[in-house]
């Protein structure tokens, strides 16, 4: 079966944050959920990850459409739902939001060759102002150089 490249990005998380650390997780679904995911209706813009008190990574306020097709069985477009990680990145991570004051952000929602939902995580530290504007100072000038470059060649 030859399903369709499903690639949900959070296109200003690297603006916003400065990136330390990726990781891949596994995602527990319901099977509305995935229906919804496999038709690219989701969203991971507004999305983070939290800790419970039991040590379990989730990801919250991550939208997944409700199923059409489904009838009363269907989901909660917002709830939150649990993120597989091995114990050892758990910790880990545990530890560093913690002790270190970072967050857990999701980049990226695919479907990987198995069929399976898989999410990308990072461990993220909040950008400043300057920052931001460094930030997008970087890429007029990356920008502007590719613009000479194309000029330079026609000659």
């Amino acid at each position: 079966m030859n399903q369709p490249k499903i690639n949900i990005v959070h296109k200003k998380a690297r603006f916003e944050y400065e990136l330390l650390e990726n990781y891949t997780a596994g995602m527990v679904l319901t099977g509305t959920e995935i229906k919804s995911i496999r038709k690219g209706q989701a969203s991971i813009k507004e999305s983070f990850c939290e800790f419970n008190e039991y040590g379990e990574l989730f990801v919250i306020n991550m939208f997944i459409k409700e199923f059409i097709n489904a009838s009363y069985f269907n989901h909660d477009p917002r709830n939150s739902r649990k993120l597989l990680l091995n114990k050892v990145e758990l910790k880990k991570l545990e530890r560093k939001v913690k002790n270190v004051g970072l967050t857990i952000i999701p980049l990226r929602l695919f479907i990987n060759e198995k069929g399976l939902a898989k999410l990308d995580i990072a461990l993220a530290k909040g950008k400043k102002e300057h920052d931001k504007r460094h930030t997008l100072r970087d890429q007029e000038n990356k920008r502007d150089l590719a613009r000479v470059k194309k000029d330079f060649k026609k000659y």
